[in-house]
C-alpha cells in the first residue's frame, strides 16, 4: 500500500490537498480516498472499490471515450471564466452555495461559466446539499437555464419539495452515495437524474446496480481523485447502457500533479477509457507517511469484514 497526497490548484469541499491510498492486485491499481470526515462505515465501500479495482478488474466498455464536463469551483467570476475557456468542454458544472460567499458571486461565477461556453454550452450548478427548500427555489429561478442543479438540499424530503416547485431537473449527488439505501431517491420521487460515483458506491459492479434500480438517467462522477480512480469512473461510465449526459470525470485539473506519466486528462471535452500505470517516481513525489491511512484502511476492512485487500507481500 502507497500513500499519496497531492496540493489542489483551488481550496474544493474545505480540501486543499488530496490524501488517499493506492494498492495493486492481480487486476491493476485501485484507489481507496474517502474524505476526512468519512468514518469507518461509509469508508467501507470505498475500500470495497479498492478492492475490486486491485483484484476483479471491471466490466467491458461499450464505448471507448467519455464525454466530461469541467468542474468550476467556487472562484471569482473572472477565474471561473478562464477554466471554462481552457478546458474545451461544452458542459460545465459551477459549484454554488459556498460558506462565506454570497449569492451575487453565485450570480455571477454562473454568468461568467455561461459567456465562456457560448451558444449551445450547457450549465449545472452544484450547492452540495446547502440551501433550504425555498432558498433553492429562488435560486434557481435567478440563474437562468440549467441543465440539471444538483444536491440544492440536503434531504430527500426537501429535493422533493423543490422538483415540485421548479421547472429546473434535480439532480441526487449525496442522497445516493451517502445514504443507507441509495434506492430510497426514486420512491420519493425527490430526484431526475442520479449522480453516481465508483467509491462511495462500493465499486463499478455496485454502482450499476444501483443505477439499473433507480430507473433515472444517470451521471458518472468523480469524488476528485488520481488517475487510478478516474479510470474507475471512466469504466462505470463505459459500461452504462445509455450516457445521456456528460460526466464529471475531468476533476484531474484540480490537482497539482498525478501519480501517473500519463494521467487522464480532457482533450476535445472527453477522457479515454483505460488504465493509466501508476509511475514510481510520480507517486514518490507525491508519497506520505501512511501510518493514519493503514488504520483507516484496516478500520474499513472490519466493517467489511473477510480477507485484507493485499498482504504486506502483494501490497505495494
Amino acid at each position: 500500500m502507497r500513500v499519496f497526497a497531492i496540493p489542489m490548484r483551488t481550496r474544493f469541499r474545505g480540501v486543499t490537498r488530496r490524501e488517499g491510498m493506492l494498492v495493486r492486485g492481480p487486476a491493476g491499481w485501485g484507489e481507496f480516498s474517502p474524505f476526512p470526515e468519512y468514518g469507518a462505515k461509509e469508508c467501507a465501500r470505498w475500500l470495497a472499490a479498492a478492492r475490486e479495482a486491485a483484484h476483479d478488474g471491471w466490466p467491458a466498455p461499450l464505448r471507448p471515450r467519455i464525454p466530461v464536463n469541467v468542474t468550476v469551483p467556487a472562484v471569482d467570476a473572472e477565474t471561473a471564466h478562464r477554466i471554462t475557456r481552457a478546458s474545451g468542454c461544452r458542459t460545465a458544472k459551477v459549484k454554488v452555495a459556498e460558506p462565506g460567499q454570497s449569492e451575487a458571486d453565485d450570480l455571477a461565477r454562473v454568468e461568467a461559466v455561461r459567456d465562456a461556453l457560448g451558444p449551445g454550452g450547457k450549465v449545472r450548478v452544484d450547492a452540495n446539499g446547502a440551501w433550504d427548500p425555498d432558498t433553492a427555489v429562488r435560486m434557481l429561478g435567478l440563474l437562468g437555464e440549467l441543465e440539471y442543479a444538483e444536491q440544492p438540499c440536503a434531504t430527500l424530503e426537501e429535493l422533493g419539495l423543490v422538483r415540485r416547485r421548479v421547472d429546473t431537473p434535480i439532480a441526487a449527488d449525496e442522497s445516493i452515495r451517502r445514504a443507507e439505501d441509495p434506492l430510497r431517491v426514486r420512491a420519493a420521487e425527490a430526484a431526475d437524474v442520479v449522480v453516481l460515483k465508483v467509491q462511495p458506491l462500493g465499486g463499478v459492479r455496485a454502482a450499476l446496480r444501483v443505477a439499473e434500480a433507480c430507473g433515472l438517467p444517470a451521471v458518472v462522477s468523480s469524488a476528485v481523485e488520481t488517475s487510478v480512480g478516474l479510470a474507475a469512473g471512466a469504466a462505470l461510465a463505459a459500461a452504462l447502457p445509455e450516457l445521456p449526459y456528460a460526466c464529471g470525470l475531468g476533476t484531474l485539473a484540480l490537482l497539482e500533479g498525478d501519480v501517473v506519466s500519463d494521467p487522464l486528462t480532457v482533450t476535445d471535452g472527453a477522457i479515454d477509457v483505460r488504465r493509466p500505470e501508476v509511475d514510481e517516481d510520480a507517486l514518490r513525489r507525491y508519497e506520505i507517511d501512511g501510518a493514519a491511512w493503514r488504520r483507516r484502511a484496516a478500520e474499513a476492512q472490519e466493517e467489511l469484514g473477510g480477507a485484507p485487500p493485499a498482504t504486506n507481500a502483494e501490497a505495494v
